[in-house]
């Protein structure tokens, strides 16, 4: 076989390059090592910036967006018993759109299927071949074995995908931060008893109230590395939710069995550069941030952004500008977030440490909340900076 385009991994990331590449008429070939049910199962964030909603309306796949997600003009921030709230729209004119990343995925599993664009789910065995010169992908797939040339691979596959790995060692640089403890996440059905997302910090901890939709919430509560699920029953999850969030939501939380409940570490962590040769990373293949500043998805829609273009200008007027400018122009927007969802992470968290340190994140959180200037910073970054 041969296709243009080789994309491995069908999270977001990947199925939207198809989406975006097939309507650019530059047709590709999409390899997923698991079931589609399996994608569709996962769990993740559901926060969109609204440059990640002005490209998937590029897409062509925001119908639903638009008329199920949820416009959020601003945030809580709850600090020891007290909240806070930043108004996003007034201090940047934009706001955020609460809207399941399983949702963003269905919505382009479906674009896809109607697209008639080849995928292959439950692709085992994928090797890159090549990635330097004439690139070529191998798989096994319904007992048979294939091999596709291509032009270009997008690799979209996650952190512990082929792709990265397809690099070597010595031609990237990686840079990581790891985080002594984790989020316990519950998903439920119930409508939210609060309007916008709360995020809360106090000597307990700190707890995040979100949603998926008016009637299914996401809720977080810092944790140990060390918890394990069955010692997080749902009374004793909704309780200390309660105790960090605050007492007039505490008191209306229905003791509701959980959907899904899973604990996740933190990390901070970048691979450079973003290219090698043919091969291209994207979304999570490239880099993790912490989900406190709510930019993962984010992230990974401005990566395959950027290559799409890319791609486009070189099969539309053979200019190689977009391709070899890819790895610069995305680290410059990762960098930011890194940043910005390190220092949330810093300021809501509980680290052990010193009173110092304890000291300095409490004024850095004051500070936020009665100056201005601080305000608007943080609200420039949490809208997302400009694509």
């Amino acid at each position: 076989m041969r296709t243009p385009v080789v994309i491995v991994g069908a999270g977001p990331a990947g199925l939207l390059l198809g989406q975006l590449l097939q309507r650019a008429g530059i047709d590709n070939l999409l390899l997923e090592r698991r079931s589609e049910d399996y994608v569709l199962g996962r769990i993740r964030a559901g926060v969109l910036e609204p440059g990640t909603v002005d490209v998937l309306e590029h897409a062509g796949v925001a119908k639903r967006l638009r008329a199920e997600g949820l416009p959020h003009d601003g945030v809580e921030i709850g600090f020891h018993g007290a909240r806070h709230r930043i108004d996003l729209k007034r201090l940047t004119g934009k706001a955020v759109t609460v809207y399941g990343q399983t949702e963003v995925t269905r919505d382009l599993m479906e674009a896809r299927k109607a697209s008639g664009a080849p995928s292959y789910y439950e692709a085992e065995d994928v090797t890159l071949h090549d990635i330097a010169g004439s690139p070529r992908v191998s798989f096994r797939h319904g007992g048979k074995v294939h091999e596709v040339e291509c032009d270009y691979i997008a690799g979209c596959d996650g952190y512990h995908g082929v792709s990265r790995r397809s690099v070597p060692v010595e031609s990237l640089r990686v840079f990581e931060r790891q985080y002594s403890f984790g989020w316990l996440g519950v998903l439920a059905d119930f409508a939210p008893l609060w309007h916008e997302l709360i995020y809360a910090t106090s000597d307990r901890g700190f707890a995040l109230a979100s949603m998926r939709s008016e009637t299914r919430v996401r809720c977080y509560i810092q944790c140990s590395l060390d918890d394990s699920l069955d010692e997080w029953p749902e009374d004793k999850f909704w309780e200390e939710f309660g105790r960090r969030v605050g007492a007039d939501i505490a008191a209306r939380i229905p003791r509701v069995a959980s959907l899904e409940k899973s604990i996740a570490p933190l990390r901070s962590f970048v691979a450079e550069p973003l290219r090698f040769g043919k091969l291209f990373l994207a979304g999570d293949a490239a880099h993790i941030v912490p989900p406190t500043g709510a930019k993962g998805l984010n992230l990974a829609v401005s990566d395959v952004f950027y290559l799409y273009e890319g791609l486009r200008a070189w099969y539309r007027e053979r200019s190689a500008s977009g391709l070899d400018a890819y790895s610069g122009r995305c680290l410059r927007r990762i960098w930011g977030a890194e940043r910005f969802s390190w220092w949330m992470t810093r300021q809501l968290h509980q680290f052990p440490g010193d009173a110092f340190d304890e000291r300095i994140q409490r004024t850095e959180v004051e500070y936020l909340l009665g100056s201005q200037a601080a305000q608007a910073a943080f609200a420039e970054n949490y809208v997302g900076l400009p694509l």
